[in-house]
């Protein structure tokens, strides 16, 4: 189980709605399922309501539903390993892979490849996402961990709710972001006017921190490569960020106006430009503790061709 107190801001709202804020990878539906299933308490009762109120100081206990009968079909799919043990896999997700089965993706995703090389997979949560921990977009590339037991998918999933899983970005954006180096917060939603999207939230939504570096600079300042530091894990995060400040991550489709861009960069930058399709983000490094061994386990890959060329 995972527990949680509730701090002075969450206070006298609802209980999904609080654990939608302090449950950082869990979806609403989830929780909400959770505790339908009387799988969640408040100060030691069972509560299977999620309109119930919490007050500041209540002890929330909150653990996943059993899961649905899995029928994710495997597939035998090429999978970069960076490591593996009885508990964990770290792999270097390709650009291009969904992390798991959804609407137009049933039997190509992340998922269906791990189903075919292993059968331990932790099973809480949603019976859609054996073993998922975290996610990264299907254009994102690089590290992500992967739990092969229910124990270590929860002590996992914990020290990301702790923030203290370390996971580090690199980021060809638009121009040059100033000051070079810096944080960005704020809060970060749903959009009202297309659902699929995110977008900045001047009140509700959750919070969202991002430390960022600028490292180097191309093409005269068209674009730069920024390090980008979690704080937090939304959805969209570093590429909703960077669009608010004007300065959307190289190829992103959804928040970049890219086509624009393209059209006025230098000829030499155009050209590669042109049939890059995706987002320039690659998860480059990922820290955590390891769940039985509590040693520090560190790792890093580097960029993929498709970004080094750029």
């Amino acid at each position: 189980m995972l527990t949680y107190n509730v701090p002075n801001e969450l206070n006298n709202i609802r209980l999904d709605k609080a654990l939608s804020q302090l449950l950082e990878n869990v979806s609403r539906n989830q929780i909400q399922k959770s505790i339908k299933s009387s799988c969640v308490q408040v100060n030691d009762v069972i509560i299977s309501d999620p309109d119930v109120l919490v007050k500041e100081n209540d002890v929330i206990l909150f653990s996943f539903k059993e899961p649905e009968e899995l029928k994710i079909a495997a597939a035998n799919i090429a999978l970069d390993i960076i490591y593996e043990d009885d508990d964990l896999i770290v792999i270097n997700k390709a650009a291009g892979m969904t992390v798991h089965p959804g609407a137009g993706h049933h039997d190509d995703t992340l998922v269906n490849a791990l189903l075919y090389h292993t059968k331990n997979l932790s099973d809480i949560g949603s019976s859609e996402r054996p073993g998922i921990v975290h996610r990264l977009d299907k254009n994102t590339t690089g590290l992500m961990v992967v739990a092969k037991n229910n124990k270590a998918h929860m002590l996992l999933a914990n020290q990301i709710e702790q923030r203290q899983v370390i996971r580090k970005y690199k980021a060809l954006v638009w121009g040059v972001i100033n000051p070079l180096e810096g944080v960005i917060k704020n809060n970060i939603g749903r959009s009202r006017s297309d659902r699929q999207k995110m977008t900045i939230l001047k009140y509700g939504g959750k919070e969202a921190v991002t430390h960022y570096k600028t490292l180097e600079l191309f093409y005269s300042g068209t674009i730069s490569m920024v390090e980008c530091k979690l704080s937090t894990g939304r959805t969209h995060q570093i590429r909703v960020q960077l669009s608010h400040l004007k300065h959307s991550v190289v190829g992103d489709q959804t928040y970049g106006n890219n086509d624009r861009k393209i059209a006025h960069s230098p000829p030499e930058l155009k050209a590669k430009l042109i049939d890059f399709k995706r987002q320039a983000l690659h998860s480059w490094y990922l820290s955590f503790t390891h769940p039985t061994s509590n040693e520090i386990m560190e790792f890093s890959c580097e960029l993929p061709r498709d970004m080094g060329r750029l």
